[in-house]
């Protein structure tokens, strides 16, 4: 399955809400069960993003759609990346011509 790199940053509202930050994860964790994907690691993190979500999961698609219903809320914008693992990575050079 997919591996997505999650990178948000809070927006004005999303910092001057900060303290309900337990609900908002609890919030965000039933959206990310709700498209079938499950939570590998999550940071607080200091410098460009306040927060990185590694998660895991059937589609890109279900991927935008989890994004989607996150960024309703108003109180983050979210970067994503898509990874492989190494081992998954390896293959993909081991069959370049």
């Amino acid at each position: 399955m997919p591996i997505f790199v999650i990178l948000a940053k809070f927006t004005t509202e999303g910092i001057k809400g900060i303290k309900k930050a337990p609900e908002r994860l609890k919030a965000a964790q039933e959206i990310v069960k709700s498209v079938g994907f499950e939570i590998k690691g999550a940071y607080y993190t200091m410098g460009r993003y306040d927060y990185v979500a590694i998660v895991e999961g059937p589609s890109v698609e279900a991927a935008m759609k989890g994004l989607f219903m996150l960024g309703t809320g108003g109180v983050v914008k979210t970067e994503t990346l898509v990874g492989l693992s190494m081992e998954e990575a390896l293959k993909v050079i081991s069959e370049l011509p």
